[in-house]
C-alpha cells in the first residue's frame, strides 16, 4: 500500500472541524487592533496575520489542486502578505472554508493520485490523493496551532480546539 486509508466521510469531518476552528480565529483576529495583528511574534511567518495568511494561501493552493478552483497569486514566500487587513482576510477565509466544505461534500473517493506542478521543487509531482488530503488537514492544524499560541500570547481567550469536542461531529 502506498497511501494512507481515509474516506470521504473523514474528509467531510475534517472540513467541518477546520471551519469550526477558523470561525473562532476569525472572531479573535477581527477583534485585534492592527498593531497586535501585525506584530512580529517570532513565528516563521512573523505575525498573527502573516501566519493566518499563509494558512489561507495553503488552503487555496491545495483546493485549486483538489477541486480546480483558482489558485492564489504568488508563492510561499509571498503567502504571508496575502491580505493586508483583518476584514479582507476574514472574508476570504470564510469563502475558502465554504469552498473546502463544498469540495468535501462532493468528494466521492480518496483513491488515485494527483499530479501538479510544485513551485517548491520546481517540478511536476505525483502523489497518492489520500496522502495529500491528510497533508492538507495536517498543514491546517499545524499553522492554526501557531496562530492559537500567538493569540493566547496576545491575551485572547481561546475556546476548546479538540476534535473530540466539535459540535455535531457526525
Amino acid at each position: 500500500m502506498t497511501g494512507v486509508v481515509i474516506t470521504p466521510d473523514f474528509v467531510r469531518m475534517m472540513a467541518r472541524y477546520s471551519a469550526w476552528q477558523n470561525a473562532w480565529h476569525i472572531e479573535a483576529i477581527e477583534g485585534l487592533d492592527e498593531a497586535a495583528l501585525t506584530a512580529d511574534r517570532g513565528a516563521f511567518f512573523g505575525s498573527i496575520l502573516g501566519t493566518a495568511n499563509h494558512l489561507l494561501w495553503g488552503d487555496e493552493i491545495w483546493l485549486s489542486r483538489f477541486a480546480g478552483t483558482p489558485p492564489p497569486e504568488g508563492g510561499i514566500p509571498h503567502s504571508a502578505a496575502l491580505e493586508r487587513d483583518a476584514a479582507a482576510w476574514a472574508a476570504r477565509r470564510r469563502a475558502t472554508d465554504a469552498g473546502i466544505t463544498n469540495w468535501a461534500e462532493t468528494l466521492e473517493s480518496c483513491d488515485g493520485a494527483l499530479t501538479w506542478h510544485s513551485g517548491v521543487v520546481n517540478a511536476d509531482v505525483s502523489r497518492p490523493l489520500d496522502r495529500l488530503i491528510v497533508h492538507f488537514f495536517n498543514h491546517q492544524t499545524h499553522h492554526r496551532g501557531q496562530v492559537h499560541a500567538m493569540l493566547t500570547a496576545a491575551g485572547v481567550k481561546t475556546p476548546l480546539t479538540d476534535l473530540a469536542f466539535m459540535p455535531d461531529p457526525q
